[in-house]
């Protein structure tokens, strides 16, 4: 793993079996493959492989659209992404164009054939990768559209006679192309660290905040909330486009408090404040609520990798060395972390993986007590079998106190008591661990204090400890401790240890 490489936390995603079911189920893909069976063998369209007018209406009515005001629009739309993946083919200028009196296409004249294309054929004897392939490339057309300026803006410059001016459309295609996938970026990490994302929908002032106030910014200026309010306005029409690719669910904007200013849509001014505060539970919806579905989460994350991302997922160690599992597992959210575990374990027999975990939790490195803490974890999901492995280590230095730990815990008979020097020893290594994985957090706090209550003259005897960390730990036990007495007890304790090496 690149150290200069941008790095995500792991992600946990279905099965590709399950994501291609996903993807086939997915609005905008089922339309487009209806549409593409509908070709068949040939069917005469416009330039470019539009739909004529009659057989604009003939898609939509065969979608099921027809009493949807926004019906053509979308019958439209499922014909271009059926173009876009290849799912229809289409030809210019056949032989046969001008004799083709199947539809009546009013002033319209045909100027090609579409026919059913090769790739309809991937939707049902495709392997899951390959549906998944498929669709991800209709997603990226989505998202292209999704980052365009709006067409109406673009017909008004045409329709008065001059050419498409992007400075006067305030509109710069790869920042609008970097601003969507900055959203989606936030919208996978939120998700990712929020193992439970898929019943807390994000709030869609929270996700456009996160892309325009600044992190330093403790109250948002006039200025700053106007363009919260504006990335939501262009964040409700995207997300409106890309729900149908499956790649989201949305909860749109309420209509109700959007207004016109200058002809253009504005949120009212009263959603400034819940930018920057959030609003009360029961009107969030109203300002929209997108989630990023695991089909989401899967094509985020082919687009990271693709962009040089390190975009990891749970299951990617499942067949690495120990040492860079328990590397890799502090990076992990507590979810994912059990369940990488877990994958690990099942490719190998308890005794061996006992084995191999705990020769990697070894060392005297500054890493060594968070590998030993992981290394603690998993092995609280490895069954009895693995109890002669752990008898192997019982009175190593490093290792004899974990090993204790989970004999007992496995109810082993024999389970010597550890002697003062080991306990104290695993006290100062569990600290360090603890340390170095949430600083100084008050879970420690709390532990600090409870063993400084248990242990009469625990400072006398912790500075001897010949650990690497001795002097850091107790240090941070000063810090940590409520009471000033015993924390200058620990400072004093922390020096006589660093004065000792």
């Amino acid at each position: 793993m690149s150290g200069d490489r941008p790095t995500m936390p792991p992600v946990r995603l279905p099965s590709d079996a399950e994501l291609a079911r996903d993807a086939l189920s997915a609005p905008l893909f089922v339309r487009a493959a209806k549409l593409a069976r509908w070709a068949g063998e040939g069917t005469p369209v416009g330039a470019g492989g539009e739909l004529l007018a009659g057989q604009l209406g003939t898609a939509t009515e065969l979608l099921g659209l027809a009493g949807d005001e926004d019906g053509p629009a979308y019958a439209a739309e499922a014909w271009q992404h059926a173009l876009d993946t290849g799912l229809v083919e289409f030809t210019e200028n056949p032989e046969d164009a001008e004799d083709a009196e199947a539809v009546d296409a009013g002033d319209d004249t045909p100027a090609g054939v579409a026919t059913a294309g090769e790739e309809l054929t991937t939707l049902t004897s495709g392997s899951p990768a390959d549906i998944l392939e498929l669709w991800l490339g209709g997603l990226e057309n989505v998202l292209a559209d999704a980052a365009a300026p709006d067409l109406g803006d673009i017909v008004e410059q045409i329709s008065e006679g001059g050419d498409v001016d992007l400075d006067a459309l305030d509109w710069n295609p790869e920042e609008e192309a970097d601003f969507l996938d900055g959203v989606l970026g936030n919208l996978y990490l939120l998700t990712v660290l929020d193992e439970g994302a898929a019943d807390r929908p994000v709030p869609l002032p929270a996700l456009a905040a996160s892309m325009i106030v600044p992190d330093d910014m403790d109250e948002p200026t006039d200025d700053v909330l106007e363009e919260v309010s504006d990335a939501m306005m262009r964040l409700d029409d995207q997300f409106r486009m890309l729900a149908p690719t499956g790649v989201v669910e949305y909860q749109p904007v309420d209509e109700a408090l959007i207004e016109e200013v200058d002809g253009e849509g504005h949120i009212r001014e009263s959603v400034d404040a819940v930018a920057a505060e959030g609003p009360e539970d029961e009107d969030v919806s109203r300002y929209g609520l997108v989630t990023l579905t695991p089909l989401g989460l899967f094509a985020v994350r082919s687009r990271m990798l693709d962009a040089g991302i390190d975009a990891p997922a749970v299951g990617d160690l499942a067949d690495e060395s120990a040492d860079v599992l328990l590397a890799a597992l502090p990076g992990h959210p507590e979810q994912a972390a059990r369940a990488e575990t877990a994958l690990w374990l099942a490719r190998r027999e308890p005794p061996a993986a006992a084995r191999e975990l705990l020769a990697a939790a070894r060392g005297a490195d500054e890493d060594a007590p968070r590998r030993r803490l992981f290394c603690q974890q998993t092995l609280s999901l490895v069954g009895g079998e693995a109890e002669p492995a752990l008898r192997e280590v019982i009175d190593d230095r490093e290792l004899g106190g974990l090993a204790r730990v989970w004999l007992a815990e496995h109810g082993a008979a024999d389970v010597p008591e550890p002697d003062e020097a080991m306990v104290f020893w695993l006290t100062v290594d569990t600290i360090a661990a603890q340390l170095a994985a949430d600083g100084d957090s008050e879970e420690l706090r709390v532990l600090v204090a409870d063993l400084v209550g248990r242990h009469g003259g625990f400072f006398d005897t912790a500075w001897r400890v010949d650990h690497p960390a001795t002097g850091e730990v107790l240090e941070a036990m000063g810090r940590l401790h409520p009471d000033k007495k015993v924390a200058k007890e620990a400072r004093k304790a922390a020096f006589k240890a660093r004065s000792r090496g």
